[in-house]
């Protein structure tokens, strides 16, 4: 398996490389060069194998020569292994042809953990044989840096920093963060929005000196090996819905893209999928996008649900790639007009492509909060506002027929994690799991810095190279 980047001027690179470069050098993000196939034949028998065991399958289609198949199966079932519902990612029916699929069950609560468990061993194997140390650096809009730092804090091999914005992010999502107390654990708060965390890292990856200094690599969903995770629980949740094969519809909240990235990519590899809903909040450029052809950003508007307050997902860029046909020279092209003018228009072919597998909504806070609600009363049971979005998108797109048959909601983080808004909308605040009942007690550990890249990059230096002397 060797993957190349999205803007064509790296050369081609092995799933280790991959993984520890996390961005391509040419600025552009890595994909696959030929998507592997799963038969249908495949995807039925996973309706009978544990979730380990389909992972394992799945990301070892991914890995090439990097691992053993005996050792994909032991990190998959380590990783697996931690999360509390034995079903890993279990569905949840809530309506006639409508579930949920639970994302939420692993170490931090959020569907980050997917990958994050696997990526931290994946990260601590190749540097030892290699007698490495690394730098991961991240950008989080909440759960992602939590999930990160999880799998990593125990890492022999790396450094872990993480950049959210400053108070905006729950009580919850920063103290999963800063409450964590290792020596390669660095949290630093930026006076800025998510997008401006994301451009700085941007940055320090394209400063070849900085990169090279700290030995620099990634773990947001630029990062190919997080993406090639997330697949798994399509291939799942599809093989438990539909012994025949016939299409699965997937609503997923959608900030980055990634995630929603990830059913694209099980749909190349063979799986049934119908249609798949990028559902977003206010913060709705990717609906924009899909309905008008207007990739624009604009302010980035505080909502109930953090993790999707973002204004430029860096994973459409991955899906551009493949509706331009692969056509590096255009969207290196495309993508520099988007660098100065701050702004995309897609074409009328373009957008005809992506309507062939993509839908969007955009959901108020109101309509967030009455989803909330009405889930609440219907089921007596709790959602967080992100799967709420998706749950007024699922709503709305099937009253407009544009959905049909099976549909499943990705439900992508706990309720707890998110208790304001859950205790405003219903009047009952989520409690916490009992793994987390001292988060409010622990000392937190972080760096402010200035939304400015030298001053973060100065904080880096300060905090990770005394590991290095």
């Amino acid at each position: 398996m060797k993957y190349i980047s999205t803007r064509g001027l790296a050369a081609a690179a092995g799933f280790e490389d991959v993984l520890l470069a996390g961005l391509a050098p040419d600025g552009g993000l890595y994909m696959p060069q030929r998507w592997p196939v799963v038969t249908t034949d495949e995807i039925a028998s996973f309706a009978g194998a544990s979730y380990a065991d389909v992972a394992a399958s799945i990301i070892g289609l991914f890995t090439g020569d990097t691992f053993t198949a005996a050792q994909i199966k032991d990190m998959a079932q380590k990783a697996y292994g931690r999360f509390s519902d034995p079903r890993v990612a279990p569905l949840t029916l809530v309506g006639a042809d409508d579930y949920i699929l639970e994302l939420y069950h692993g170490p931090t609560l959020a569907f980050k953990d997917f990958a994050m468990q696997i990526l931290g061993q994946m990260f601590d194997d190749v540097l030892a044989r290699h007698d490495r140390r690394l730098t991961i650096i991240a950008a989080t809009s909440g759960d992602t840096g939590a999930a990160a730092i999880e799998a990593l804090k125990n890492c022999n091999h790396v450094d872990i920093v993480v950049l959210h914005p400053e108070g905006r992010v729950t009580d919850v999502q920063r103290r999963m963060m800063t409450t964590v107390d290792r020596p390669n654990v660095h949290n630093i708060a930026v006076d800025g929005a998510f997008d401006d965390c994301q451009a700085i890292i941007k940055q320090l990856f394209a400063d070849r000196e900085f990169s090279e200094r700290v030995c620099l690599g990634g773990v947001n969903s630029i990062n190919w090996a997080r993406l090639a995770a997330q697949t798994v629980y399509y291939f799942t949740a599809c093989a438990a819905l539909s012994a025949n094969g016939e299409p699965v519809n997937f609503v997923v909240p959608t900030g980055n893209f990634g995630d929603v990235f990830a059913g694209f990519a099980a749909m190349k590899m063979g799986l049934g999928v119908g249609k798949l809903v990028v559902a977003t909040n206010a913060n709705d450029i990717l609906h924009r996008a899909l309905t008008l052809g207007d990739y624009t950003p604009a302010g980035v508007t505080p909502t109930a649900s953090p993790s999707m307050d973002i204004q430029v997902a860096s994973n459409f860029e991955r899906l551009l790639f493949e509706v331009m046909d692969r056509d590096s020279v255009l969207l290196r092209k495309r993508m520099a007009e988007f660098a100065s003018e701050k702004s995309m228009t897609l074409s009328a072919r373009e957008q005809g492509v992506i309507a062939q597998d993509f839908a969007s909504f955009a959901a108020s806070g109101e309509q967030t909060l009455s989803e909330i609600k009405r889930h609440h009363e219907k089921t007596g049971t709790l959602i967080d506002p992100h799967t709420a979005v998706a749950r007024c998108a699922a709503a709305n797109l099937r009253a407009q027929g544009v959905l049909s048959g099976k549909t499943v909601t990705l439900s992508t983080a706990h309720p707890a994690k998110f208790p304001e808004a859950v205790e405003q909308a219903t009047g009952v605040r989520p409690p916490l799991p009992e793994t987390y009942s001292a988060l409010f007690d622990l000392e937190e550990h972080v760096v402010r810095a200035e939304n400015d890249l030298s001053a973060v990059r100065s904080v880096i230096l300060q905090r990770v190279e005394p590991a290095r002397q």
